[in-house]
């Protein structure tokens, strides 16, 4: 039997005998206390959550509730770091809150590698892909990237309003990770519907989450035969080709990693352009005077990841133990809001507030400790670029409608609509 025919015979036996891990009781009921009961699929949460961490951060800075069978939440920035740096007593084999626990088993590769891996395996996942996200690689991309932003505003041509989050921000990290991957261009509404399933769909029956990643697992499988029989020079034949410790990466490593690249890569990015866009419509001086100093774009954008970061990542508690004040238990969850950290204004000088020439920022947007995204300079090449080329074409829009604006219920959050008068 040929290498590559093993690998994808591997694959087949690997899906079939997946585990599914422990499954907690769905719970659906309206919030009751965001600081024993909250939930972050709450319609509250999604609309508007500084308020309510703002609240938290105050009057119980580590909240908790036993929705998706327990989890916490620390809304300072001194617990989310010393969270995010502590691989000892803290997991990372799954990632996204939900009513089911991957098996322990999982354990040190995770679901989806290598951001769901421990050490030491992540120090070697992690360093596969480096090579594919450095500066240089990414500049490459960069007159792709704005040629496509070009043709997107293009096909508004002529109209009143538009859905900046529908018709412009999502179709961006879209093209990027097809090419990236190898995809098909053509398949980028797939994408949207696997971004939505698998982030979005958290408080369903497991049996329909099973459901959605099978169709997910399934594109994807098409798509490493696809590369199998015609290798090209893409990440997809890049990760089929890799090795760790001297041998192939195994196929659940390969599929884990392209659905990172794949979801991640897409919706935290969707979700940073639409959030800036949404800002500048509603605050005229600010998109006035980036209109005016294009200059101070890089740094506005900054300010946005600070003051917008659209992901919160998870951790598993690795054994029960008392940690700053509360008794955690071996598997809850631990909800790392990075959104809530940058926020803080203990560690921020007027948190709340977003200001667009603020110089020093050390913000969390991209994740703490290990675990930092790897992609980030790609995010930011695709949030400037989005970013020049609107305000260039559009420099002058405003919210069509406020209140038909919508935010994505999951733990990367930004406007899932967004009508924007641009006529």
């Amino acid at each position: 039997m040929s290498g590559d025919a093993r690998f994808t015979e591997e694959l087949e036996e690997a899906r079939r005998n997946r585990q599914i891990g422990a499954i907690s009781e769905i719970v659906t009921d309206p919030v009751s206390d965001w600081a024993t009961d909250f939930s972050h699929v709450d319609p509250g949460w999604a609309a508007d959550p500084y308020p309510i961490q703002d609240e938290l951060r105050q009057r119980c800075p580590i909240a908790h509730t036993e929705r998706f069978g327990g989890v916490w939440l620390p809304t300072r920035y001194e617990d989310v770091a010393s969270i995010a740096y502590d691989t000892d007593r803290f997991s990372s084999r799954a990632i996204i809150v939900s009513n089911v626990r991957p098996p322990l088993e999982l354990a040190p590769r995770g679901g989806v590698p290598p951001i769901s891996s421990d050490p030491p395996f992540h120090h070697d996942a992690r360093k596969l892909l480096l090579p594919a996200f450095t500066k240089s690689a990414v500049a490459k991309r960069e007159e792709a990237t704005r040629a496509f932003c070009h043709a997107l505003i293009d096909a508004m041509e002529g109209r009143e309003v538009v859905d900046a989050a529908r018709e412009y921000a999502q179709h961006i990290p879209m093209r990027v990770i097809a090419d990236m991957l190898g995809f098909p261009q053509e398949d980028g509404p797939r994408f949207g519907e696997f971004v939505e399933s698998a982030l979005e769909s958290v408080n369903r029956p497991p049996e329909e989450r099973l459901a959605r990643f099978t169709r997910l697992s399934e594109y994807l499988v098409a798509q490493i035969h696809d590369h199998v029989e015609h290798p090209r020079d893409d990440l997809t034949s890049f990760l089929l080709d890799a090795e760790m410790d001297g041998e192939k990466l195994d196929p659940m490593h390969v599929v884990g990693t392209m659905t990172l690249l794949l979801i991640a890569g897409i919706d935290t990015t969707w979700s940073a352009i639409g959030a800036s866009l949404w800002h500048l419509a509603r605050t005229p001086e600010d998109r006035r005077r980036l209109v005016a100093e294009p200059g101070l774009l890089p740094t506005a954008m900054e300010e946005f990841l600070r003051a917008f970061a659209p992901v919160t990542m998870a951790r598993l508690v690795k054994e029960d133990m008392r940690w700053n004040g509360v008794d955690m238990k071996a598997d809850d969850w631990i909800l790392l809001s990075f959104p809530a950290a940058n926020r803080d204004p203990a560690q921020f000088e007027r948190a709340d507030e977003v200001v667009i020439d603020r110089e020093v920022n050390r913000h969390a947007a991209f994740g703490l400790g290990i675990h930092r995204c790897v992609g980030s300079h790609l995010a930011r090449m695709e949030l400037r670029v989005a970013l020049e080329v609107w305000l260039e074409r559009i420099p002058e829009f405003g919210l069509a409608d406020a209140s038909a604006v919508t935010w994505a219920a999951s733990q990367v959050r930004g406007p899932r609509t967004l009508p924007l008068r641009i006529g």
